[in-house]
């Protein structure tokens, strides 16, 4: 259960903060006291969120993290909107999922590593950039069970979240002299919208669903709240002397 004002007076970005996992973070910290910058494409869904949360504590910034400006313009408006930076999640991801790699085209490769880690590694850039000149912060990558274990029909996602692996470590040595933590979870399959779709897509879902979740505990999908749980703890002050970590949250997938 988090704290009740575990981030009182912070200001985080959250990108892909509109649905999903992101959504979840986004409410997450709102309720723990934090004001929150959501970066993402769904104007409609942003709206709608915004409306519930109160233009007080959220803020939103119609961008593509793939294109390098829009990490500094986040940064600027996170600046002009709440007067500070503490925290970064990059959460902003598209899928590709069930196709072999021998099969995976040139203009989706490039995509995906567009947007699951260039995205990334711009945005964490941008946010080092003041948070080194400030008071230090916290950034939380997103990755995925793929990116630490091999997982058939998954080699470019994978490769792509990988690479956020290896970034979260290297960047938190870097980083470690200025007071900013860098790390990552992990999350397994979890009920969002992007999973939900996957998954329908298939000749048989139920029988699909069975299969990802078998052996895993409860054998079900995690839920973005417990997801954005673990976010929340890598985030804020509970982990005040963890760095450079990766967080699986997968019901013990990357455990077997």
């Amino acid at each position: 259960m988090s704290s009740e004002r575990a981030l009182d007076g912070r200001v985080a970005i959250v990108t892909g903060g509109t649905q999903g996992i992101g959504e979840a973070v986004t409410r997450l910290f709102v309720s723990v006291g934090a004001s929150v910058l959501l970066v993402a494409r769904n104007e409609s869904n942003a709206e709608a969120l915004l409306d519930e949360l109160g233009s007080d504590r959220a803020s939103f910034v119609s961008a593509d993290v793939s294109e390098p400006q829009t990490a500094r313009r986040s940064v600027a408006a996170a600046l002009e909107r709440f007067g500070r930076l503490d925290i970064l999640v990059n959460n902003a991801a598209i899928d590709y999922s069930g196709i072999d790699l021998v099969d995976s085209l040139e203009e989706d490769i490039r995509r995906v590593f567009d947007v699951n880690t260039l995205g990334a590694i711009f945005m964490l850039q941008e946010a080092a950039r003041h948070m080194k000149a400030g008071e230090g912060g916290s950034v939380v990558n997103v990755l995925s069970r793929a990116g630490l274990v091999g997982i058939p029909g998954m080699s470019v996602y994978g490769a792509a979240k990988g690479a956020l692996a290896s970034l979260t470590r290297a960047a938190a040595i870097e980083l470690a002299p200025f007071g900013i933590r860098v790390n990552a979870v992990a999350p397994g399959a979890t009920e969002t919208p992007m999973m939900r779709t996957w998954i329908d897509h298939q000749p048989d879902p139920v029988r699909f669903e069975h299969r990802i979740v078998e052996g895993l505990l409860g054998e079900r999908l995690a839920r973005s709240d417990e997801v954005a749980e673990a976010i929340l703890y890598l985030a804020g002050p509970a982990s005040s002397y963890v760095t450079g970590a990766c967080l699986p949250v997968d019901g013990g997938f990357t455990a077997r």
